[in-house]
């Protein structure tokens, strides 16, 4: 999730974006599956409806760098350890979503998280 509001501001004043992407309940994550249940994933249809319609629908495969290539850049610069989240940019389809809106996202294979904005 991003507050634009924030970011936009924070853009503004010439200062880092973090703020717009580190608020109180930013970023919900579903169950966390271990890599010993699941296997490499270098290809899954990654899914966001908003209401039901979707709004993001692109695979795995298309990340910019493979998810080891992900681990391997960021643990040069960071001590990487067993439960830590990687968060990546997201496909194409970014939009709004406000109050009452039902975002569901889906990973294929590893399920779907609903969550409702308050």
């Amino acid at each position: 999730m991003t507050r634009r509001d924030l970011q936009n501001e924070m853009k503004k004043q010439g200062r880092p974006w973090c703020i717009g992407k580190g608020f109180d309940e930013a970023a919900p994550i579903g169950p966390i599956h271990a890599k010993s249940h699941t296997g490499e994933i270098n290809s899954g249809r990654i899914t966001l409806k908003v209401n039901g319609q979707v709004r993001q629908d692109s695979d795995i495969s298309k990340l910019i760098w493979n998810v080891a290539e992900t681990i391997e850049h960021l643990s040069a610069a960071w001590t990487l350890q067993p439960g830590d989240l990687i968060f990546t940019g997201t496909p194409e389809g970014v939009a709004a979503v406000g109050p009452g809106d039902v975002m569901e996202g889906s990973i294929e294979g590893l399920g779907a998280l609903r969550v409702a904005v308050r």
